[in-house]
């Protein structure tokens, strides 16, 4: 399959749902889903704008704790609604401030609400949007503790059936990896014998921000934060892990790690590398590592898992291929005028990650629409704790296992005073 007809197979799939004539919970066929941003950062405006160009979603409101963030991104999302022919954003859904992801939840002029804040914040804005009756498209992780996870399941239980709720874990649908692990879980590899992925990018910037209170410097350059992202391996390796995750099925059992912080120099207190050995039940051994430094733009992601019949290469740019007896080639028809991958702070990717925004984005739009309400909060949790195995691993210096995890009830203490931003 290519990826001319992985679309078309696509495209047949949603004309059947937006052919429906009305679902049972009130939504018109071509009706647009009405959108609220919640975190106007670069991911946030970067997601939020795929929502409007390529799943016909409405931007009509935004939230943010920080005055200059909503303005700028109201300058941006009003320059897209003109060009998709809408309305400009009503200030009055434009809502700033600590309460702001409250005042969001709570309008009766959105439907959905996509959450793009800090990871600390992404399981109490979550139970805030979906109490507040919204559909929910909820960036990765679901949680930076086992605290905060728990609750999540909690949250997953009580709605289940009710909103429809997507994790940001783009990569699942992306064209090139859907069917290459599509032929996986077919048996074209045999019998998985081990694994190796690695993912390694530049240093997260942000601008100079000389005299910046301390607090508010932290909350705006919350990359650099290990209490606000959960560390590197929570934040961004996250994305790898969870492709191991759904190639196996299930998650790690056990982990031994080390991480440090070598080479960064910032303020803040992330690890800048980690090397950690996941076992799969079956004996299956998923050999990772990562790196976060540098400024020379390099970047490369990949996993390759190892068979019986023969092995797979599943990189973010590059060939993705299968080789050994059932050998075969993802083939993109627009491969010749491709833009080879790079890093992107927004997340807005080309190569074999070029479709991945736009079909997750659909996706999500049309659960809504059909009333085929997805609930992605479980597999969220399990590969956010898949992640937070290898951190307990590396903070501990020994193996730990999932069943040691689940005991564990450490919480996360941000240790600042949210209230001061109004």
């Amino acid at each position: 399959m290519n990826r001319r007809e992985f679309l078309g197979a696509s495209a047949a799939t949603s004309g059947l749902l937006l052919l429906k004539a009305k679902t049972a919970f009130g939504y018109e066929a071509n009706s647009a889903v009405r959108l609220g941003l919640l975190g106007c950062g670069r991911r946030g405006t970067s997601v939020a704008t795929s929502f409007a160009k390529n799943a016909g979603a409405r931007i009509v409101a935004l939230a943010d704790i920080f005055p200059d963030k909503l303005a700028t991104a109201k300058t941006h999302f009003d320059a897209v609604n003109a060009e998709l022919g809408q309305a400009a954003i009503n200030p009055k859904l434009m809502f700033r401030g600590h309460t702001a992801f409250q005042q969001l939840a709570a309008s009766p002029d959105v439907d959905a609400i996509q959450i793009s804040t800090p990871p600390y914040f992404h399981v109490e804005h979550l139970d805030a949007v979906v109490g507040g009756g919204k559909h929910a498209y909820c960036e990765k992780p679901v949680g930076v503790d086992m605290v905060q996870t728990v609750r999540a399941l909690e949250i997953a239980k009580r709605v289940d059936g009710k909103v429809s709720i997507d994790v940001g874990f783009q990569v699942r649908s992306a064209p090139p990896f859907a069917e290459i692990v599509r032929r996986i879980h077919a048996g074209d590899l045999g019998k998985i014998a081990a694994i190796t992925a690695h993912y390694n990018a530049p240093e997260a910037t942000y601008p100079d921000r000389s005299g910046m209170p301390a607090e508010e410097r932290r909350l705006r350059d919350w990359l650099w934060d290990r209490t606000l992202s959960g560390d590197i391996l929570l934040e961004q390796n996250i994305h790898v892990i969870d492709v191991c995750n759904w190639i196996m099925g299930t998650h790690p059992i056990s982990a031994v790690a080390k991480s440090s912080r070598m080479v960064v120099r910032n303020f803040g207190n992330t690890s800048d590398n980690y090397q950690v050995i996941f076992t799969y039940p079956g004996s299956v051994e998923l050999s990772f590592s990562s790196t976060q430094f540098g400024t020379n733009g390099f970047f490369d992601v990949s996993e390759r898992i190892f068979g019986s019949l023969g092995n797979a290469d599943a990189p973010y740019s590059g060939p993705l291929r299968i080789t050994g007896q059932n050998a075969w080639t993802w083939v993109d028809d627009k491969a010749a005028n491709a833009t080879p991958g790079k890093f992107a702070a927004d997340g807005a990717f080309t190569d074999n990650l070029a479709l991945a925004d736009t079909m997750k984005d659909r996706g999500f739009i049309q659960s809504i629409t059909s009333g085929k309400f997805h609930n992605q909060i479980a597999d969220g949790v399990a590969t956010a704790r898949s992640c937070m195995l290898g951190r307990m691993a590396a903070e501990t210096g020994r193996q730990v296992t999932w069943d040691e995890l689940q005991q564990n009830s450490e919480a996360y203490s941000l240790g600042l005073d949210i209230k001061q931003f109004t």
